[in-house]
């Protein structure tokens, strides 16, 4: 079940949601429903917990993601609520099922904070990488530059051999 979680949670300015529509499914609840409580309860969401959607974001994620249900009802933006206003959403709800789904849904944000934390691992590792391959390729270069006029055959005449010589003629 965690595994389908994590293809609801999307980056939108640079912070990890889920949308409302999202969140209530999850919940068990209709939309409208979950909204509703969320309103009655909003001093407990605050703008680090839960914040609107523009019109731009949710356009970019309606094409981007295809995530607009067709029983939404457009008029209204959705709401983006991060890890902690997800898991505050289902202390408001306190149903079985929204407690059940929270622990899903904090598994599934904590598995993306790691997996984005191990992608920043590598890259940093494959950086340093890098500049040492850098380093070692221009140190083969003047190495192979400084051998490969040892190589090359000699222009000096042949010296004359020291010793008894004997010419057979």
């Amino acid at each position: 079940m965690s595994a389908d979680i994590s293809n609801i949670i999307f980056t939108v300015r640079r912070q990890k949601i889920v949308l409302d529509s999202d969140l209530a499914a999850l919940y068990g609840v209709p939309t409208k429903v979950f909204n509703q409580t969320i309103k009655r309860n909003f001093a407990r969401f605050p703008a680090s917990f839960m914040f609107q959607l523009t019109a731009q974001e949710s356009e970019a994620m309606r094409s981007q993601f295809v995530t607009a249900s067709p029983k939404r009802n457009l008029r209204f933006l959705p709401n983006a609520f991060t890890e902690h206003g997800a898991l505050m959403a289902a202390t408001v709800l306190n149903s079985p099922q929204a407690i059940t789904m929270s622990v899903y849904l904090i598994n599934a944000f904590i598995r993306t904070r790691e997996e984005l934390s191990t992608n920043a691992t590598l890259e940093k590792r494959l950086l340093s990488i890098e500049k040492t391959l850098l380093s070692h390729d221009s140190a083969l270069r003047d190495i192979i530059q400084k051998i490969r006029p040892l190589l090359l055959p000699s222009s000096e005449p042949p010296r004359r051999k020291i010793g008894f010589i004997t010419h057979d003629d």
